[in-house]
Formats: C-alpha cells, structure tokens, sequence
C-alpha cells in the first residue's frame, strides 16, 4: 500500500484529494494536514463519521507521496526536506508549474527560494508527459484552466492547423476555483445570477497554456484568454476559438481528435451530431455537469465555415481532473499502479 499524506487538507482540494485517496485500493492515508483547531467534519461534511483527524504541519511523518493543497510558495519551503526523506510530491498549487522564472516571480509576488527543483518538476498533464510522470519526484499539477485549455487545443496545435498567434480563449469556473476564504464576488447573494469576469488580462494560468502549447508546436504560441465565474460549485468550461490555416470541416475534425487522444481513458470526445430539424443545436456540445465528480474532460467541437473559424469546448471538473483526481492518476503512474485505478466513477445525472 503506498503511504500518502495531504498537506492542507481544510480547503476544497484538499478535501477533494483525502475524498479520493481514502476511496483508494491502493492507499494508505499516513495522514492529513491543517494549521487551525477545527476538526475535517468542519470542513468536509460529506466525511462525517469517518473519524479523521488533522495534524498540525510540524508533527508529519516519512511517507511515500505528499498531496500539497497549500497556498502559493509554502511547498517549495519545504519540498527539499520531503524529497531527502523519500518522499514523492504532487503539488496541487503554483510553485512548480512555469519554467519561466521571471514570469513566476512577477504573476506570484514572491521570490522563488529553490528554483532548481522548478528545473527537475514535470508538468502534470498526464495525456501530453506520461512518461516523464513516471519517473518524477515532482509533479507541478496543471492548474484548472489551464488543463482545460491544453487538451482542448493540443491536437490542432500539435498539427499545425490554426494560427498560433490568434487563439482565444473564454474560461468560465465554478466557485470552487476562488478557494474557501469568503470573497464578496463569490458570496452566494452575488453570485447565484450572476456571472463576475475576474482577471480578465494577463490570467496566470496563460502562462500555463503558451508553455505547453508551445512545446507541443514547437514554436510559440499566445494566447488570449479572459476568466469568469459562473454560478455554479465546481467545473470549467473553455470555449476556444481558432483560426484554421486551411478549410477543415467538423467531421475532419472529429477524427484528428479521436485519433490523437485514441489511447487516453479520461478524455472523450464529443461527437454527437446535430440534431435534424431543430432549430437549436445542444446536442453535439458537453456541458459541465457530465463530468462534475470525475477525473473525465470531455471536448466537442464545431466550424463556422462561412467566417473561417473552429469553436473548440472542453469541460471538466476543476478539482477532478482539473485538480485532486488527475493528481491521483499522476499518483497512479508515479508508483506503477493501473492509470485509471481509483478514477473511474461517472458523473452524476442530474447533477
């Protein structure tokens, strides 16, 4: 049994990640972080009963693997101790996920106390660095955007099939994403009909998306991305827009995406057609409720020929597979365990 421990686990990813490892056939929960004096079923209703308990930081043990929910520049203070005792981490934050230091430091405030290990950290996308997840230390886990974003650009990227320079990019988030700290943005009065563009230039997890996509390219790629919270818990959906280099139809589409993501157990594309005599077209695209509670990203997509434009939409559950359940399945390979072990439930309908 691999022996896990969650540093921060008080918040809504942390709680998200003990949810999954106590589910696990594999794991052993070593233990479960929180600085405050309040109990889990504080915090994580749905685990009442359970007989949990938080550590404090300070009194944690050797274990094999460590789930980081803790806020930005408190892992890397600490990672170099983990790692000489052996242990593995996966940090659900931001300390290791740009390899531009210059850009963290600036977009994150703060100077970056051991850049070396950003050097050794892998990026979490399991369908784009599968192998190097299997022999990292560290694995920088993508943030919720970002992933989104990535897998539903990747194939037309990796082609060479839109203008890099031109792709935008729409992000909505459910209010997961904002943490557990009260923010009159998010407080239920304002938001329920709502929806609050936030961060809507120079979006930290921009950063995210031209560095991978730019190594899938080759070549550099922008984007233009603007974020927004909608009323709901947990979930994103990405609605990217592109420019094709040369005429492609949907169906075309379709298979270049079937066959690039052929092999990955989490990612399904979305290929309804449209539905005949209906003058509103719902069918061929996912919606965020499908996937909310999974580790499944879901991608459709459509062509507007007539202006020369691809519309790509991704959803997925921004702490599932946009958080603590793709930190699972880079557990999973870290440690030589079936990929999908402890990942495979389905979404609930209704939702």
């Amino acid at each position: 049994m691999i022996q896990a421990g969650i540093l921060g686990g008080s918040g809504y990813m942390g709680g998200e990640a003990l949810r999954l490892l106590m589910e696990h056939p594999g794991v052993e929960l070593a233990w479960v972080t929180s600085r405050g004096d309040k109990t889990v079923e504080y915090f994580h209703k749905n685990l009442f009963g359970k007989k949990l308990r938080f550590i404090k930081p300070e009194a944690i043990s050797p274990c094999d693997v460590v789930f980081a929910a803790l806020p930005s520049g408190m892992i890397m203070e600490i990672a170099p101790a983990l790692l000489e005792q052996g242990c593995r981490i996966i940090d659900l934050g931001a300390d290791f996920r740009l390899k531009n230091r210059d850009d963290w430091e600036r977009k994150y405030g703060k100077k970056h106390s051991h850049w070396d290990l950003v050097n050794e950290s892998v990026y979490g996308i399991v369908e784009l660095h599968r192998e190097e997840i299997k022999k990292a230390r560290i694995i920088a886990n993508p943030g919720c955007y970002s992933s989104a974003a990535i897998l539903g650009l990747a194939p037309l990227v990796k082609n060479k099939l839109v203008d890099r320079q031109k792709i935008i990019i729409d992000g909505m988030s459910g209010t997961t994403g904002a943490g557990m700290d009260l923010d009159p943005a998010i407080h239920h009065p304002e938001i329920a009909n709502n929806i609050v563009p936030y961060n809507v230039v120079d979006h930290r997890h921009s950063y995210e998306m031209e560095q991978e996509l730019s190594l899938l390219a080759r070549d550099e790629v922008n984007v233009h991305f603007t974020s927004s919270y909608v009323p709901i818990t947990r979930g994103i959906l990405a609605i990217c827009h592109c420019f094709p280099l040369k005429h492609i139809s949907r169906e075309e589409l379709l298979t270049i995406y079937r066959d690039f993501y052929s092999d990955e157990p989490f990612v399904k594309i979305y290929d309804h057609d449209y539905e005949k005599n209906s003058s509103w077209q719902y069918l061929p695209y996912p919606w965020v409720a499908s996937v909310s509670g999974t580790n499944y990203c879901y991608i459709g997509m459509d062509v507007d020929e007539k202006r020369k434009r691809i519309v790509v939409f991704t959803v997925l559950d921004s702490i599932g597979k946009g958080g603590a359940h793709v930190a699972v399945q880079n557990m999973n390979l870290m440690f030589e365990l079936p990929e999908t072990m402890g990942l495979e439930r389905l979404g609930m309908h209704p939702y």
